[in-house]
């Protein structure tokens, strides 16, 4: 009798237990249920979408036509022109096509103008960007690298610096740069390209940001541990944490040396001989010195076309590089 009475008295404790858990979860639910309902309140009246709760915003929409449509603005000029000869260039409309077609024409004669003086152009662009570009990327790797892992008298003065150099622009140092180099002589010399290309700001600030934030000090100080060098730890334990910044540094680099134009107007003005003139500063030339326009927007899509096949296999490689990690 006993017995019995203590198993019916276990099984009403259970059944009260399953009973105040499904009430307990029930609760829960609805809590949860009002907070994602307050959650999309919040977000319809702030104008945020979230998953939750997709939502376009008309403001947004309108204002990032706007961007894109003055992004776009310039290429759109530069491929409708590219299509006009001289001619056309300057009797039409310039957001317009012109009587004929001459892209082909015009890219033809990029191509074969002084016996294919092009190819040099773009040589002497390649030299500068490959130099340059991987120069500007490897010492703002190893800048990176020293000024966020080691503490040194004089750092907070380097950081400010390198914030300041970043909005300083190019133009700016056009006049002090030449003169610096008419001093040491190296004015119309390959080493007035090579040597300023080499400085990069903004690259060195993004390897100090990364370096500081991805690469833990204690994984470091373990590796000196085990006996690993500076340079050990840097090529086998920092880089490969921090293989995507040095992708998106390299990349900005190789775009910032294609796009190059101050430094070879003002130190080289793309002697000697030719040696040191690039694809951007014969584009001007070719515009506004020759006052041929059609051929020089021929040599900006020629250009526009390159920087863009380099821009879609950084993307492809970083992707692939990402799926493999």
């Amino acid at each position: 009798m006993t017995s019995a009475t203590n198993h019916r008295l276990a099984m009403q404790e259970l059944r009260a237990q399953e009973k105040a858990a499904r009430k307990a979860e029930r609760e829960r639910q609805k809590r949860v249920a009002r907070d994602e309902a307050a959650e999309r309140r919040r977000a319809a009246r702030s104008g945020f979408a979230n998953v939750a709760n997709p939502r376009r915003s008309t403001l947004m929409t309108v204002l990032c036509s706007i961007f894109a449509i003055y992004c776009l603005f310039p290429f759109v000029y530069l491929l409708i022109n590219a299509t006009k000869s001289q001619a056309d260039f300057t009797g039409t409309f310039g957001l317009w096509f012109g009587g004929e077609f001459n892209l082909w024409d015009n890219i033809v004669t990029v191509f074969t103008y002084q016996d294919g003086i092009f190819g040099r152009w773009f040589l002497n662009t390649i030299l500068y960007v490959v130099v340059g570009a991987g120069g500007a990327t490897l010492l703002a790797i190893m800048g990176g690298y020293a000024l966020a892992k080691f503490r040194f008298p004089g750092r907070k003065a380097v950081f400010a610096v390198i914030i300041g150099s970043i909005s300083v622009p190019g133009t700016a140092l056009a006049v002090p740069q030449f003169l610096l180099f008419a001093q040491l002589g190296l004015t119309n010399t390959p080493w007035s390209m090579i040597i300023p290309s080499l400085i990069s700001p903004f690259g060195l600030y993004l390897m100090w940001i990364f370096s500081e934030q991805a690469v833990p000090t204690e994984l470091l100080e373990a590796a000196r541990v085990d006996g690993a060098s500076s340079w050990s730890v840097l090529r086998n334990v920092r880089l490969p944490m921090i293989r995507s910044s040095v992708t998106i540094c390299l990349f900005l680099a190789i775009v910032r040396s294609f796009m190059v134009f101050e430094v070879n107007m003002t130190l080289t003005d793309g002697g000697p001989f030719n040696t040191t003139e690039m694809i951007a500063f014969r584009i001007y030339n070719t515009a506004f010195v020759s006052l041929k326009f059609g051929n020089a927007q021929a040599q900006a899509v020629v250009l526009f076309v390159i920087v863009a096949l380099i821009s879609v296999c950084q993307a492809y490689f970083t992707s692939k590089r990402e799926v493999q990690m």
